[in-house]
């Protein structure tokens, strides 16, 4: 008996409920070039193979897409408008339309959808959510967006709230309220920014993503420039509740620069050490400077 065999013995000839992680396993989707919706449609397979009654999918808030005219907080009856440039957000609203039609194909199943918002934990943060973190709250000049962070644990936790009580429907997963752009500026322990043109910042923008940020999905921008909050009212009514605020999970899952962790006072020493080495510095490339001048004048006036 080979191994494939070995492994279709021991799965089960019937299962209750199929769970799809979708943007919790980002990671291994990209490495393995998988799409969401070709992933969920094997989750549905399995469903069907396994006689399961129930489909927990794990969306994302990102498919309500980011735009200047969303209502804060964006409810569950939202039109979902995913940044067209932006696959994987198109590919997560393709892939809810595929488990409602799972749904309205037999009756007595039961969906549910789960819309989290921007998902962190310690070490635990997906390449999509590290992106996105980089990206908010450090624009050049410009007002930054109210952002939202979600502790892993309180979504797992919505997972199995969703498997326990048979929820059916569309849920988001978010903390209460939001971070105003200003304060994850200041937790990212970011320094001052100055004023510039526009057109100047949109340059200085774009040569940080390339170079200090890293390649970034296409369309993920817009996610930083614009807000998508959601409102938890809906999932909050089947009893969850969050217990990790959004500046408590931002802090966990983020390492604060080195100068935020220095008190005022040590800031000042330093700022008085390096203007005083500076000076220092200054002094000695004058007097080198002057000396070549000297050497020089005298070797004209032998001359």
């Amino acid at each position: 008996m080979d191994r494939s065999e070995s492994s279709e013995t021991l799965l089960p000839a019937s299962a209750d409920v199929i769970v799809d992680l979708g943007t919790s396993d980002y990671d291994r989707r990209a490495e393995r070039r998988e799409s969401a919706s070709e992933f969920v449609t094997s989750a549905l397979a399995a469903a069907d193979r396994f006689n399961a009654h129930q489909i927990v999918f794990v969306s994302s808030a990102l498919v309500y897409g980011a735009a200047p005219n969303n209502p804060k907080p964006l409810t569950e009856d939202a039109v979902l408008r995913p940044d067209v440039e932006f696959v994987f957000a198109r590919q997560l609203a393709s892939a809810e339309e595929l488990v409602d039609q799972w749904r309205r194909a037999r009756a007595g199943r039961v969906t549910t959808v789960l819309r989290p918002a921007l998902s962190l934990a310690e070490g635990e943060s997906s390449r999509l959510a590290t992106a996105l973190v980089a990206g908010l709250g450090h624009r050049v000049a410009q007002v930054d967006p109210p952002s939202q962070f979600l502790h892993l644990d309180d979504l797992a936790d919505a997972v199995v709230l969703a498997v326990r009580r048979r929820l059916d429907g569309v849920f988001n997963v978010a903390p209460d309220g939001w971070v105003a752009g200003e304060r994850v500026r200041a937790l990212s322990g970011e320094r001052p920014r100055f004023p510039v043109p526009e057109r100047l910042s949109e340059v200085v923008a774009s040569l940080r993503w390339r170079f200090q940020r890293g390649p970034l999905p296409p369309g993920l921008r817009s996610y930083t420039c614009e807000p998508w909050i959601v409102s938890n009212g809906r999932l909050r009514t089947t009893g969850w509740e969050p217990t990790v605020t959004n500046e408590q999970a931002y802090v966990e899952a983020t390492e604060a620069p080195w100068w935020t962790m220095v008190s005022p006072k040590r800031r000042q020493e330093l700022t008085l050490g390096t203007a005083v080495l500076g000076s220092v510095v200054v002094a000695m490339v004058g007097a080198v400077l002057g000396q070549r001048w000297l050497r020089r004048r005298r070797v004209r006036q032998l001359r």
